[in-house]
């Protein structure tokens, strides 16, 4: 069994000398990891307990489940119920070090990590590092809103909207409060989508008891989308049907419109509409983050670092990317692999297996990507499926897509605790307590130049 040999790693920690962060004495090659999301964790599980040093570097002590990071914004969820720490996460696994630290740099030439703790030596290295929200170089937009991709993203939006739903009860100026209790989500893929439908319940069912000063109608939401549908990788079924279950739950879909411009207060579209909204939530892009250290022509769109299909970055023969920062471009994907959660997962399996053949001196095989499908939900009972030749939506999806999340997420106490607020919520369409721990302050308006846009037309806010 491979424990007999775990002994190869002493308790010892000792550095060599290019390092400056003390590791486990071992004599079996060091495959430090550059990201612990779902690529990042999926290889370290499928190197567990084999004869290989693993050292995980991230810039936080947890693993965050991305795809529920909407429900802990509008109080579904509390935070903790999404995270899962690193090292209770890797408690038993012999050959795998953590260390919380952000790389800075890479090294090639020399085998060298920089971070901002110090420097480690690696025999292999692969970067997981994957995506940040991209705001098109449009800085009024990303100074003033909100994107959605971790865990204090979502708790900003959270503290954001309960801060202006109790300013909107305290103002007796009606323009001001409907400006504090409109909401604009840019961008309508399964993001965008999934908290347009969160905030439209908790419009229906919360706003009424917690603000009972006034109305629920007060409380406008809108989603904009650039292109012409809506969650435009999935089917066209499943574009129509989420389509129907928004306006339905009465939220103001704007298709083929995009956001220009965002002072803090108005937003301006390419059409030249304006909508008055203290909280706008950003979900229209990303692009990838990595370390310096990669020469620039191996960068493709999206800010993604082109591999072969065998995930090494071109040119380097032990420098691998996975996840949503690799671009496998091929005559089958000339745009790289869906960014989503099971490509990431796949990939960091299929890359454990061939380090240990690459170590073994054994061929390796070419990543092949395999499709499961498509799940979004939009509110509770209402979601849409892509599942092969398959094309449904309702109860039977939401379902579906209930078990598939719940169990993907990291440990048991936290399926659990996930699990008991959705049978809470389904039965009573409570949320968690909606409490403002921190206060959240949006950055200074004074950048803003949106006041010298020519004069536009307005849209209607409560109609």
């Amino acid at each position: 069994m491979e424990d007999n040999h775990i002994h190869s790693i002493s308790s010892k920690s000792t550095c060599k000398v290019t390092d400056d962060i003390c590791l486990p004495d071992t004599n079996w090659p060091r495959l430090v990891i550059v990201g612990g999301g779902f690529a990042g964790l999926a290889l370290v599980e499928k190197l567990k307990n084999k004869k290989v040093q693993v050292v995980l570097f991230d810039k936080n002590n947890f693993h965050q489940f991305q795809p529920l990071l909407y429900q802990v914004a509008t109080s579904a969820l509390e935070p903790d119920s999404i995270v899962f720490p690193f090292r209770k996460q890797f408690n038993g696994y012999k050959n795998v070090v953590f260390r919380l630290a952000e790389v800075e740099e890479i090294q090639p030439t020399s085998n060298i990590v920089r971070t901002n703790k110090g420097d480690v030596h690696y025999d292999y290295l692969v970067l997981a590092t994957g995506t940040t929200t991209n705001f098109f170089g449009m800085d009024n937009v990303a100074d003033n809103s909100l994107g959605m991709k971790d865990i204090r993203d979502s708790l900003n939006i959270r503290h954001m909207m309960l801060q202006n739903l109790e300013q909107a009860a305290i103002t007796c100026d009606d323009e001001e409060r409907d400006t504090l209790t409109n909401f604009v989500i840019v961008g309508g893929g399964p993001a965008g989508v999934e908290m347009a439908g969160a905030l439209a319940e908790f419009c229906k069912y919360i706003l009424p008891k917690d603000y009972p000063e006034y109305p629920s109608t007060i409380m406008n939401i809108y989603l904009i989308e650039a292109r012409g549908e809506l969650l435009s990788s999935m089917s066209d079924k499943a574009s129509s049907k989420t389509l129907k279950y928004l306006e339905d739950l009465n939220v103001n879909v704007l298709l083929n419109e995009s956001v220009s411009n965002y002072d803090g207060s108005k937003v301006i579209t390419n059409r030249d509409n304006i909508i008055m909204a203290k909280n706008l939530i950003w979900t229209a892009g990303v692009k990838g983050q990595f370390p310096k250290g990669i020469d620039k022509k191996y960068v493709v769109r999206g800010n993604r670092i082109k591999t072969n299909p065998f995930l090494m970055v071109e040119d380097y023969k032990n420098i691998f990317a996975i996840g949503d920062i690799a671009a496998v471009i091929t005559e089958k994907t000339p745009k790289g692999h869906p960014q989503v959660a099971q490509t990431a997962i796949q990939q960091g399996k299929y890359l454990g297996t061939s380090i240990l053949n690459i170590i073994k001196n054994k061929p390796i095989k070419p990543f092949e990507y395999h499709d499961k499908g498509s799940l979004a939900t939009v509110g509770k009972r209402k979601a849409v499926a892509d599942l092969g030749k398959f094309r449904f939506g309702g109860y039977f999806a939401w379902l579906l897509w209930s078990i598939v999340h719940l169990m993907s997420i990291s440990g048991f106490r936290n399926r659990l605790m996930v699990g008991f607020n959705w049978a809470v919520s389904y039965f009573t369409y409570e949320k968690s307590n909606r409490l403002i721990i921190r206060n959240f302050n949006k950055p200074s308006e004074s950048k803003s130049t949106i006041n010298s846009q020519p004069a536009v037309k307005k849209i209607t806010i409560n109609d």
